[in-house]
């Protein structure tokens, strides 16, 4: 999926689950994948395939992608200027969730899953604590700035400072998102954290006010002048 993914599965040695869940990343880039011409998704922007005949896998990732572009007015939104669509923004949070439930299902209810800088946590960590989850200062990625303890949740972070203007204001699609560098989300799971991080991050400065204003969501936002704010119960999240 053109990032780097990292399993951290106590207990787990000898048995092939680690080539089971990057079968699922591997499958949904085959499947999701705009760069690829024989994906499902560039099958469905060239014509080749029409909406009838889409995977209940795809259909599944449509929806989300509606749902949210309602819920956020607009500011998620995977239509591209030429009319196609790239789901990408949601699939990444969706591959994660679906890797964290083969390994539920599959006995394994202590992991971390970290795909490009979201994550999916369950259980706890080898030393049987709370998995801790840096996040890194985005002047200087070698940093963390906080720890923060997910406790079963999904932490997912969107901002333009690794792959540059990748996010933006789909209302004015010209302009560079001004304020905010970073917003690091706490969810109930991953889909759900990275979901609303991409929409936070796309409305600028008002992003961490949306994210107050949802339930079981926690946000800390890094702006470009250095400062940070955080919602009311990210402080329940930090590692004292």
């Amino acid at each position: 999926m053109g990032m780097p993914i990292t399993l951290d599965i106590p207990n787990s040695e000898g048995a092939d689950i680690h080539e089971r869940v990057f079968d699922v990343f591997n499958d949904a880039d085959k499947r999701f994948s705009p760069f690829r011409p024989d994906s499902e998704v560039s099958r469905f922007n060239s014509g080749e395939i029409d909406a009838p005949a889409l995977s209940s896998q795809m259909r599944d990732v449509l929806k989300i992608a509606h749902d949210m572009q309602e819920i956020t007015g607009g500011y998620f939104d995977i239509r591209c200027e030429d009319g196609t669509i790239d789901p990408s923004g949601v699939v990444k949070g969706w591959a994660i969730l679906g890797a964290a439930r083969l390994l539920e299902r599959d006995g394994f209810g202590n992991f971390c899953i970290d795909a490009g800088g979201d994550i999916q946590v369950g259980g706890r960590d080898a030393r049987d604590r709370e998995w801790s989850i840096g996040i890194r200062n985005p002047f200087d990625p070698r940093q963390i700035v906080k720890a923060i303890a997910p406790r079963g949740q999904g932490v997912a972070t969107s901002g333009n400072y690794v792959r540059g203007d990748h996010i933006y204001d789909p209302h004015d699609r010209t302009s560079r998102i001004e304020g905010p560098v970073s917003i690091t989300v706490i969810g109930h799971d991953v889909l759900v954290a990275d979901l609303h991080a991409t929409a936070a991050f796309a409305m600028g400065d008002k992003g961490i006010y949306y994210i107050e204003a949802l339930d079981g969501l926690e946000a800390y936002q890094i702006h470009q002048d250095g400062t940070a704010v955080q919602t009311t119960g990210f402080k329940e999240f930090v590692f004292s």
